[in-house]
């Protein structure tokens, strides 16, 4: 008699093949069944704590509540990496940008994928278990100022929890993906949107939200485990002082403001960066930029406004605020403080300090106490020219006075720009090595404040010049600005304050890291290959051709005493969609092929060959004669379009060129733009703010474009 745990298998197997009209892609023979399918992610307070005891498992973002994405598993070392080959992989049926670091327990992978789909899948195999879709109306796509990505899911007792880019917070059953519990963590109304994976500490799931670029005001919402009930909400910058403020936090940062910011919004969206430390009992949140970035329009005379582009310290079980430590105040660049946080030991000056670091989007890297939020040291790791350094007494910027466009009205062209130094991309820390692997990147950006200002709900609310932030569209001007704009993995000793080594690569926005007890760091690259080099000296060790650039974080997990590297591949994200044809500089990242790639020592499967690139052939219709309504239609186009449609009229490649439109002619424009056509792919209507006469001049200044790439 066949045992259950067969039947089981051959249910999983038959239930893949099903949904996917073919074999697991890549696997190896039939789907093994998971040791824990009886009782899946049985995680708990005490396996997060002691996640070290179980190297083969990764249980939650960054693998440890310290988030420093490093595996003891050593099995794959600098002397065999060399025999690493693809174990498995699976195709996804998302085309956007994948940015989820998969979890993997006790033999069960978990990984998030665009539009906030959830898959589960055999660890060892990639047979599919089961996959949820949340079913994000496709219009809400047009409120993701960085593509509609998802970062990655959380783990509790049983379930795995999910958010939703149109604000859902998912309680799914790990057996089954069923999902147990819903809730709507903001308001419909508003323009905001979910990204971020969620955070689990003290039987409490926590998740920010984005829309910074638009009309938000930010916060962190803490939810029961078990039954999605809210427990605390912490907002990131004070409401309408008219109203009351919710606790003395939001009054002290209200004086740091002036004029009448809420009506905007304000700003500060958390929508990365939260990290719980069983140390201190503190959950550190990174806080976003202000709305609009330019503070002139902002907040009229000056101010830090609090806690705009910060880190956070609140008590995890009452969000009750205890500190923060804002590394750019009164933000004028986008320079937000989401990006990855860290908690880690060091030694410094012969004692041993627990601190909190972070290498943020402002180019300089920050090591402060993690139980007081008091600075211990600041340094530049990438070029920046906004300020000359960190002022040890104050823990303040050294501007330099020209940066502060807002002020001045002049054009600065800036470095880092709003990509960052480092953006939200994963980095890692390895305790042998003393170092930190940062995806750095050095990208310049031209700020020009407008002069005039209307906020709006459904565009973006810069209060810059969009006419001088275009990016170019000639070959000379794309050439030119392609060598400036670089990218490196660099090895950062946090102790030193130093560069250890650095890799340069192709160009910017590369992938998150791992690093391993292997002497490995593994970093996924914008060129489509997937590299590892070793962590001590940045020695390049090995590559595998991926097919697409690969923007996500790595991780590894072992399964019957295996070791795997696992990550999301699929090119997409911020940079992708606006910068146009500098996105499509560095080759294999001009497509998205979105899949799970998986490797092993002595792996044997094959990709099948890429699609070649699709050939579009440019033919609009003849030059438009109205000046004026071009200029009109760039502005529009710029404020309302140019965030999925890319800069300047050109694509990035992960949504249409609009140059090469066939609806440059014809009624299709009008049908799409103000009626909603195309509402289901993510096109929503802007009939609601667009007149026919808007639509016409966005139609020109299209065709305007279309022809200058002729």
């Amino acid at each position: 008699m066949r045992s259950h745990s067969y039947w089981l298998a051959v249910v999983i197997m038959l239930t893949a093949c099903s949904n996917n009209n073919q074999p697991p892609a890549g696997a190896e023979g039939p789907a093994a069944t998971p040791s824990s399918a009886s009782s899946p992610a049985t995680v708990d307070a005490a396996r997060l704590v002691n996640a070290d005891a179980e190297p083969g498992n990764w249980m939650s973002v960054g693998r440890t509540y310290s988030e420093q994405n490093f595996s003891p598993l050593d099995k794959i070392d600098a002397a065999n990496v060399q025999t690493l080959g693809l174990a498995w992989y699976r195709d996804l049926d998302t085309h956007r940008g994948q940015e989820s670091t998969p979890l993997v327990i006790d033999g069960v992978m978990y990984v998030t994928t665009a539009w906030s789909k959830v898959l589960a899948l055999d660890a060892k195999t990639g047979a599919e278990i089961w996959k949820f879709d949340p079913e994000v109306p496709g219009q809400w796509g047009v409120y993701a100022c960085c593509d509609v990505v998802n970062r990655g899911a959380a783990a509790w007792q049983g379930k795995i929890y999910v958010g939703t880019l149109d604000g859902r917070l998912i309680a799914l059953d790990a057996a089954t993906g069923k999902p147990v519990w819903s809730v709507q963590t903001f308001d419909k109304s508003r323009p905001y949107t979910i990204t971020g994976a969620p955070r689990i500490a003290k039987g409490l799931v926590m998740i920010g939200n984005a829309g910074s670029e638009y009309d938000a005001r930010g916060y962190v919402t803490a939810y029961d485990a078990e039954t999605g009930k809210q427990v605390w909400r912490f907002y990131m910058v004070p409401g309408n002082p008219a109203d009351g403020f919710e606790n003395d936090a939001m009054k002290m940062a209200a004086e740091t403001w002036h004029g009448e910011w809420w009506k905007l919004g304000g700003g500060g969206s958390p929508w990365n960066a939260i990290v719980y430390d069983p140390e201190t009992d503190l959950v550190y949140i990174g806080t976003g930029n202000g709305v609009p970035w330019n503070r002139a329009h902002r907040s009229p005379g000056g101010g830090d406004n609090l806690f705009l582009s910060s880190i956070v310290a609140l008590k995890a079980e009452t969000g009750e605020y205890v500190w923060h430590y804002q590394t750019t105040p009164g933000d004028d660049w986008d320079f937000d403080s989401t990006e990855p946080i860290m908690t880690a030991d060091l030694t410094i000056n012969g004692e041993r300090r627990h601190v909190v670091m972070q290498a943020p989007k402002n180019g300089f890297f920050y090591v402060l106490d993690a139980a007081t939020g008091k600075l211990i040291s600041a340094r530049a790791f990438a070029p920046t020219n906004w300020a000359s350094g960190i002022d040890p007494a104050t823990g303040r910027p050294i501007e330099t006075p020209e940066a502060r466009y807002s002020e001045t009205g002049k054009l600065f062209v800036g470095e880092p720009s709003p990509h960052g130094a480092h953006n939200w991309h994963p980095w890692s820390y390895n305790p042998t090595t003393g170092l930190v692997y940062i995806p750095q990147q050095e990208v310049g950006f031209p700020y020009q404040g407008e002069d005039s200002f209307e906020a709006t709900v459904k565009g973006t609310n810069l209060g810059l010049d969009f006419h001088s932030m275009e990016p170019p569209v000639d070959a000379k001007g794309i050439a030119a600005a392609t060598a400036d704009w670089k990218g490196a993995l660099v090895a950062w000793d946090p102790v030193t304050q130093t560069a250890r080594w650095r890799v340069p690569h192709a160009g910017p926005w590369n992938g998150g890291t791992l690093t391993t007890a292997g002497n490995l760091v593994v970093q996924g690259l914008a060129t489509g290959d997937v590299a590892i080099y070793r962590a001590d000296t940045g020695e390049a060790l090995w590559s595998f051709p991926a097919q697409t650039g690969v923007v996500a974080g790595p991780m590894s997990y072992a399964v019957d005493g295996e070791q795997y590297i696992a990550v999301a591949a699929g090119w997409g994200g911020s940079y992708t969609l606006v910068s146009g044809e500098l996105s499509k500089s560095h080759g294999a990242a001009a497509r998205n092929i979105s899949r799970i790639l998986v490797f092993k020592l002595g792996g044997t499967a094959t990709l099948p060959p890429a699609p070649p690139l699709p050939t579009m052939t440019l033919n609009p219709p003849p030059m438009p004669t109205d000046a004026a309504s071009i200029m009109r239609g760039e502005a529009l186009y710029e404020r309302h379009c140019a965030a999925c449609h890319g800069g300047s009229a050109a694509s990035g490649g992960l949504v249409p060129d609009l140059r090469y439109s066939a609806n440059l002619t014809g009624d299709g424009w009008n049908g799409i733009v103000l009626n909603g056509a195309l509402e289901a792919n993510g096109m929503t209507s802007f009939g609601d703010i667009f007149g026919a006469g808007d639509a016409e001049d966005i139609r020109n200044y299209v065709i305007m474009r279309a022809r200058q790439t002729l």
